[in-house]
């Protein structure tokens, strides 16, 4: 057999280096800044011509290799370059392949890191960005422009789970010759396949699902190999490469994956459900909620619903801050994806800094919670949200 004839979790678990000569079972760690040649002309065409071979660990190892290896086969990529953090990747992608004078068009709701860096980094190098309206998809194409290069989204969105549609994107980007990226991390190869649908490259903070458990930082980028040299090319020069411990952590964690997402998109559904039952919630937001708004694109594109649930609370900002003061067996934390159920409170936390007009305008009022719900028995969990809200 080969790999793809292999299931999700076999390669998942199954797809490795070759072993050393001590035929270890478990992939060993390969905890070295550098590795030697053989003579002079192995080290001459090594850096000469590229020679697909371990140089040095701040662009080439082992363990990164595999993480990105399984990655790669995960999201039917053809190549990916792995970094120290998800924010190490948008950041390295987007500077990789824009030039001064370009233009982004991106979704409205985006991390708020990712949103700084296109309002307060990129135009003091004239780099310029614009803005779609998530729930307006039909003025996508009046933002594109002459320069406009990148198309850029995630989906679902963080903190407000709005879903978007990846086969238009992808048919935007054909049509106007756009590098598309997505940012998939909400959703993890399991749940959702961005390429399959017309992007070019797919962004993941792998520091959340794809870890799992709170254990290290780390980011990863996959997609067509042509745009991936020349993000592999500026990353080489400018370091912000994953470390061969967290790599062979996360390439661990990655053959859980499937087993983990599908206990916490079962939970998720299960505390969703209780919450849109509670008078004390206005409205809930999970993607495979039949009264999601886009239930029907989230139903096409992703396998299950994912981990995050977001919901309004009934007395605005006051209440939101009195929820979290009252949760006991949940966290309370900006982090997601974790094997512990996380609890956050955008407007007065993750993005009280900005306006409510701008909080508005991407779906965070201020009364929205978002969690992110863990492997914990979830009778457990939904017993603390029901004693936080009443």
């Amino acid at each position: 057999m080969n790999d793809q004839e292999f299931g999700f979790e076999t390669n998942a678990i199954r797809n490795q280096l070759e072993r050393t000569q001590y035929l270890e079972h478990s992939v060993p760690l390969f905890l070295t800044s550098s590795f030697i040649f053989e003579d002079a002309e192995d080290m001459r065409a090594s850096f000469a011509d590229e020679k697909d071979r371990n140089i040095y660990s701040r662009y080439s190892n082992p363990n990164t290799n595999e993480f990105i290896g399984k990655v790669c086969q995960m999201e039917g990529a053809e190549s990916g370059f792995a970094f120290a953090s998800g924010m190490a990747a948008v950041y390295s992608t987007l500077a990789a392949l824009l030039n001064s004078g370009d233009h982004i068009v991106s979704a409205g709701s985006v991390f708020g890191a990712t949103h700084s860096l296109f309002v307060n980094y990129f135009p003091k190098w004239g780099i310029e960005t614009t803005y779609f309206d998530i729930n307006k998809p039909e003025t996508i194409e009046s933002c594109i422009k002459p320069n406009t290069k990148i198309l850029f989204a995630e989906s679902p969105t963080n903190p407000a789970i709005d879903i978007i549609d990846l086969e238009l994107l992808g048919a935007i980007a054909k049509k106007h010759n756009l590098i598309l990226i997505i940012d998939n991390c909400f959703a993890t190869p399991y749940l959702q396949h961005p390429l399959k649908w017309g992007a070019h490259l797919v962004i993941h903070s792998a520091t959340k699902l794809m870890d799992g458990q709170g254990r290290v930082l780390g980011g990863i980028t996959v997609g067509e190999a042509e745009l991936i040299q020349k993000i592999y090319l500026f990353s080489r020069l400018t370091g912000p490469s994953l470390s061969p411990f967290n790599a062979w952590v996360l390439s661990k964690s990655l053959e859980t994956l499937a087993i983990r997402l599908d206990r916490h998109c079962e939970n998720a559904m299960k505390v969703a459900e209780f919450l849109e039952q509670h008078p004390n919630v206005n409205k809930v937001k999970y993607p495979f909620l039949k009264s999601h708004p886009q239930y029907a694109i989230a139903q096409k594109q992703m396998k299950l619903g994912g981990n995050i649930v977001a919901f309004e609370i009934k007395g605005g900002l006051e209440a939101g801050r009195a929820f979290l003061d009252k949760i006991k067996l949940c966290s309370l934390s900006p982090n997601l994806g974790d094997t512990r159920t996380i609890v956050t409170h955008p407007a007065s936390t993750t993005h009280s800094k900005l306006s409510v007009e701008e909080r508005l305008a991407v779906s965070i009022t201020d009364g929205l919670v978002r969690v992110s719900v863990g492997l914990e028995t979830v009778n457990d969990v939904i017993a603390d949200l029901e004693q936080a809200l009443s």
